[in-house]
Formats: structure tokens, sequence, C-alpha cells
């Protein structure tokens, strides 16, 4: 089918990373325009749009301060009304932005829209939530909808882990965890941006719920590989006894140091997610591999 050149276009939460991103990258394509939008019980929300893309909501708090109703009332309350809101209105397309975290914390093989989610954080079960919500209403036959759960997002100005990892090495400090085996997945902002303009313009696309990542997984260990080759390094990689680095995560517990159990658990856990559904769905290769698209990244942070 010959790709609608103008669609209407409304994105809320335009002013974060994501969405920055992709109404740069749909403007070519569509006519985009951005809905500034927070939770307040009880309000109407008017939708005059051909696509609504929901962005808005509060992400994942590293620091752990945040009050669970915030992610309530941002991720799921505000989701329902926005949803609703599209229901009523002549908009044909609605894509809620979701989480792998909706489903999972963890991963032991490879993670699949089939899975049973078991989110632990406020975040992943207000995300869930709000998936739960959106599919329990009858979609009426003129409209899609599609609900996406990217992995770890990243691309040039991203402000993140993956920026505190980059500093880490430029530093010169050398990686102690190579002992450590991992796989995780990633995915750059370019290809999710290109999954959402496919998505506009193949209406035979079935609506559903898409997982979204790159095509492989990295280990940590090449993850700083290609930290150091964006510095023009060589990557400084200990390989320290697996024992040894426990016990003293136990010991960082007691003395309060960078390296507790709990960080290096997030640091070498596995996290793979699988993009065959979308890929297949779309009928197109992403643009960008995994490795080219964090080199693009980490050569980013240089400015």
């Amino acid at each position: 089918m010959p790709l609608i050149y103008i669609m209407k276009t409304t994105i809320t939460g335009a002013t974060g990373f994501v969405g920055k991103n992709l109404q740069n990258y749909l403007k070519t394509f569509h006519e985009v325009n951005s809905m500034s939008i927070r939770y307040i019980p009880n309000q109407q929300i008017k939708i005059e749009t051909d696509v609504l893309i929901h962005l808005s909501g509060k992400a994942h708090d590293l620091k752990k301060v945040s009050n669970p109703t915030d992610y309530f009332e941002a991720n799921f309350e505000l989701t329902k009304q926005v949803f609703d809101a599209f229901i009523k209105s002549e908009a044909s397309v609605f894509i809620f932005m979701s989480s792998v975290k909706a489903v999972a914390d963890e991963v032991k093989r490879v993670l699949t829209e089939d899975a049973i989610p078991n989110p632990q954080t406020h975040y992943g079960i207000s995300k869930l939530l709000a998936e739960q919500y959106i599919l329990s209403k009858e979609l009426p036959q003129s409209k899609r909808l599609y609900i996406l759960r990217p992995t770890m997002i990243h691309g040039p100005g991203n402000k993140g882990n993956l920026n505190l990892l980059y500093s880490l090495i430029n530093k010169g400090f050398p990686w102690p965890l190579g002992s450590f085996e991992n796989q995780r997945s990633f995915c750059t902002i370019e290809n999710l941006c290109f999954v959402i303009k496919e998505l506009l313009s193949q209406e035979e696309i079935p609506s559903g719920v898409y997982n979204i990542a790159d095509d492989t997984s990295l280990s940590t260990n090449e993850l700083i590989q290609l930290i150091a080759a964006s510095q023009n390094k060589q990557a400084r990689i200990l390989y320290i006894s697996k024992g040894l680095i426990t016990r003293m995560t136990k010991l960082g517990d007691y003395l309060y140091l960078p390296l507790t159990t709990e960080r290096l658990q997030k640091l070498t856990k596995s996290y793979v997610v699988s993009n065959q559904k979308i890929v297949s769905s779309i009928r197109k290769s992403l643009p960008i591999t995994s490795k080219n698209g964090l080199l693009k990244t980490f050569q980013s942070f240089k400015k």
C-alpha cells in the first residue's frame, strides 16, 4: 500500500527525548502537532487528529524517590482519559508507549509478547494497568491500536545509564566485571521512529502489542569495547574472580560503597527482547544495527 503522505499526527509528551526525536522524524511524512497534557481528575479531553501517539507519562525512577501515586496517575489514569477520548473521536490510530518493564524486570531467556506479565515496580505495574485497560475496550473496526514495549531506548542527546558508563570509561577507569557474561537488548531511537512511521503507513498491520528492540543483543563487555572505540581508546576490561567481586559487593552493602549486590545484579544481568513480531509485521529490516546505533549515541556524548 502506498504511503499516506499527510496524516494529522498529535503527540503527547512531545518535549521528552522520544517525543523530540519522533516529531523531527515524522514531520517529513505527516503534519505533526504536540499536545501538552497532565492528569486532572474528571477532565474531558478533546481529540482532533488522525493519529494520536501517547508518550506522556512518568519515567522509571532510578533514584527510587517518587511517590507511587505519581506513577498511577501519570501512566494509568491519564492514559485511560486519553484513550477514552480517542475512542470518542474521529482519530483512526492510537499508539501507546508502554515498556518491557510492564512485563518483566528480569528475563531468563528471551522476552516475547507471549510472556505472562509480572512487573515488580510501580512504574511497570502502572504501565501494565494502562495496557490492560486499553485492551479491555472494544475497538471500532475503523480504528487501529498499537501498544509498543520498547527496551532501553538510546540515541544522541539521551542522558541515562549509558552516559554514566561512558563517563566511567572516559575517565580511564577499567571495567572490573569482565568475568560476568550477559546479553542485553537495546533500542536505537531511529529504529523506534522507523517502526512508528511504518505502523502509520501500513494500514494492514494488525492492532496489538509489539516489543521494540534492535536486531541483536550485546554483552556489557561488548558495550565497553564500543565505548572505548568511540573514544579511539583500547578497552580496559579486568577479569576478576566472580567470587571475589561477590564478596566485595556484600561488603559494599554494609559500608555503602559504590558497588553493592543490587548494583552488581543490574550491571551484569541479561535482558534479551525479541523483535521478531514487529519486524515480521512491517516486512522491512530495521535501518540501524545495534552496534552502529550505540556508536552513534556514544559519539554524541563527546559534545
